[in-house]
């Protein structure tokens, strides 16, 4: 385990229900559940550092694979590490590039020793290992590591995913050696495609191994909202109580209020950012889409009693204007309030969670969703 990190599980309710937990990195302490936004290239899209930190993002997530091929790590290496170079004083997790491997299918051949692809941008060959992923985030200073994993797709035959979830297991292992005495954190990731069976020895293997915190990876890659949730059920109550729980890439504001009624306590998702510079904004009634003819004069803000900048100082009918005309401030400021709307749910949750009160939150959200948004 490493000693520049540290997890306090403060309250929890089962071993796969609700928890409360305290996370602290060499950039700061941040309290989970928690959402992370998504910063793959170094920035999270549309947000300067500083907002970031006015929303209450404690941590973000980028991406070593993104960063390996551009700029280089040596580059934000040279120039302080990512936290210099992008200018953010809080904690950075890196994913370790599996699942985009994994969407590159065609650009790829996985070996045990590692994985050849072709890089997206120019074409240009590369091998990754888990020795060179470690290496590459300790070059440009993660908090949080990521192993080197083979996200199977969906639908998959069986052999196939126990092929990927064996090997994931195996490089995970190389991962933790690597690492050696760093004291950068490590998290492996969980494997097992939509078989619970697979999942739950996959988790009880990981078990045994002396990592800072474990990924539920390989999920939303196309199956059902039904079957998502029943892989992280099966699987968070195997893994170690006292170690954070992180469900990868995942997912809409029903998926983090599920999750956390599943056991998780950390989440990253590019739905706030990449539907914001869509057009579309996230509210406690559901989704209000700028675009549409409804808001043309509408002079109420995205949501009533939101406390993001944008909803304390601009209209739907002026949100339309700015989408509609291609302005860049629509982007920013729909970006904006989504970002605010996912940290303040799960600051909600964790007040929900401390209180006691999780299940009459999770019912009151969904009556709340159910009922409408009344302005359309």
């Amino acid at each position: 385990m490493s000693q520049a990190f540290e997890f306090h599980l403060k309250k929890s309710v089962s071993p796969g229900g609700p928890r409360l937990g305290e996370m602290r990195t060499v950039h700061g302490v941040v309290q989970t559940p928690i959402f992370m936004p998504v910063g793959t290239q170094g920035t999270v899209k549309a947000m300067a550092p500083e907002e970031l930190q006015g929303l209450g993002a404690g941590i973000i997530l980028s991406n070593i694979y993104h960063l390996y091929l551009r700029p280089g790590a040596e580059v934000v290496a040279a120039l302080g590490g990512l936290h210099k170079f992008m200018n953010w004083p809080g904690g950075i997790l890196t994913d370790s590039g599996g699942y985009q491997i994994f969407s590159l299918a065609s650009f790829r051949q996985i070996t045990e020793e590692g994985v050849h692809f072709r890089s997206h941008l120019d074409g240009s060959s590369h091998f990754l290992t888990p020795e060179k992923v470690i290496a590459l985030q300790r070059t440009i200073g993660s908090d949080i590591m990521v192993c080197l994993d083979e996200c199977p797709g969906y639908p998959a035959p069986e052999a196939e995913v126990r092929r990927a979830a064996a090997l994931t297991l195996r490089w995970a292992k190389r991962c933790l050696e690597a690492r050696a005495q760093d004291p950068a954190p490590l998290f492996a990731v969980v494997q097992g495609g939509m078989l619970p069976e697979l999942r739950r020895e996959q988790a009880q293997a990981f078990r045994e191994l002396d990592f800072d915190g474990y990924c539920l990876g390989g999920l939303s890659v196309g199956e059902d909202k039904d079957t998502l949730l029943a892989m992280v059920e099966v699987t968070t109550p195997e893994l170690p109580e006292g170690k954070p729980r992180y469900l990868m890439g995942v997912g809409t504001p029903e998926d983090l209020v599920e999750g956390v009624a599943r056991g998780v306590d950390m989440f990253d998702c590019v739905l706030p950012t990449r539907n914001g510079r869509n057009g579309m904004a996230f509210t406690g009634f559901g989704k209000v889409v700028v675009k549409n003819a409804v808001y043309a004069r509408d002079p109420a803000p995205l949501e009533e009693g939101c406390g993001c900048y944008t909803c304390r100082h601009y209209s739907r009918a002026y949100l339309r204007h700015l989408y509609l005309s291609r302005e860049i401030l629509a982007y920013r400021l729909l970006t904006l309030h989504n970002l605010y709307y996912y940290l303040h749910l799960m600051a909600e949750i964790r007040e929900a969670v401390a209180a006691g009160r999780f299940a009459q939150f999770r019912r009151e959200f969904y009556e709340k969703r159910e009922g409408g948004n009344t302005r359309g």
